[in-house]
């Protein structure tokens, strides 16, 4: 623990970050639509994913984590859309966690810095993988989040308990980046721990290590419903049209 601790006492500069894009979830809130492969506009939203990494030059990798009937077709897309970043492309496990690791085992030595991708975030900008990667160069761990603006209730068996204080409530999205001694020791621990994940921050908290937050956008959605399709498709047209 103290070699971690003392990584944050010590001003980083990495130059090497590999992305690993995780994408080998089963989709069961998609109404039998593979989220990875849906069409978002004229792209697979996989393929919006990976070339937003591929036109990232702060990203010399990408590794691909998906399911194993998929492995083909996504070597195949990215052949077809010139995405050459993309090194490697492997098989996910069970659990999210255990797709992550499999991946952090898969990138390249060299790699300082590791950002931890949902395969089905395709619409991140320029702005948050530049912002979020460099905050990761200056304290070790990175997130992009933006401020949770509902009422949020606290509620057992179906009633409120109480009103929780959204003022320093987050709902944080990725890439989540990270120094990569530090997020492969906290997620080789988490899963030697039996522990289900539903973040990548979340393995580094353990360790009592803090997380730096960056500017987020509600653009940056993660599509797990038919109606974030919808949602996608209308933040595509009006990127198109410059009013985003």
């Amino acid at each position: 623990m103290a070699g971690l601790r003392s990584f944050f006492q010590k001003k980083q500069t990495p130059t090497a970050c590999s992305a690993v894009v995780v994408a080998a979830g089963s989709a069961r809130r998609m109404e039998g639509i593979d989220k990875v492969m849906a069409p978002l506009g004229e792209l697979p939203i996989l393929v919006h994913t990976l070339l937003a990494f591929e036109d990232c030059p702060l990203v010399q990798e990408t590794v691909v984590v998906t399911r194993q009937d998929l492995l083909v077709e996504v070597s195949r897309l990215c052949r077809e859309y010139g995405i050459t970043k993309v090194s490697k492309v492997v098989t996910g496990g069970a659990e999210r966690i255990h797709s992550v690791l499999a991946g952090l085992r898969e990138v390249r030595e060299e790699a300082q810095l590791i950002a931890i991708h949902d395969g089905a975030r395709p619409l991140v900008t320029q702005a948050i993988l530049e912002e979020t990667i460099q905050r990761a160069v200056q304290t070790g761990a990175a997130a992009p989040a933006i401020p949770i603006t509902d009422t949020i209730k606290r509620a057992e068996n179906g009633k409120t308990v109480e009103t929780v204080d959204r003022s320093c409530l987050w709902a944080v999205q990725t890439p989540q980046v990270f120094e990569t001694g530090l997020i492969r020791a906290a997620v080789e621990k988490a899963v030697a721990d039996k522990e289900e994940l539903t973040d990548d921050c979340a393995a580094v908290e353990r360790l009592g290590l803090p997380v730096s937050l960056t500017t987020g956008s509600r653009e940056n959605i993660k599509v797990t419903t038919p109606f974030d399709l919808l949602l996608g498709e209308a933040i595509l047209e009006q990127r198109g049209r410059g009013e985003l």
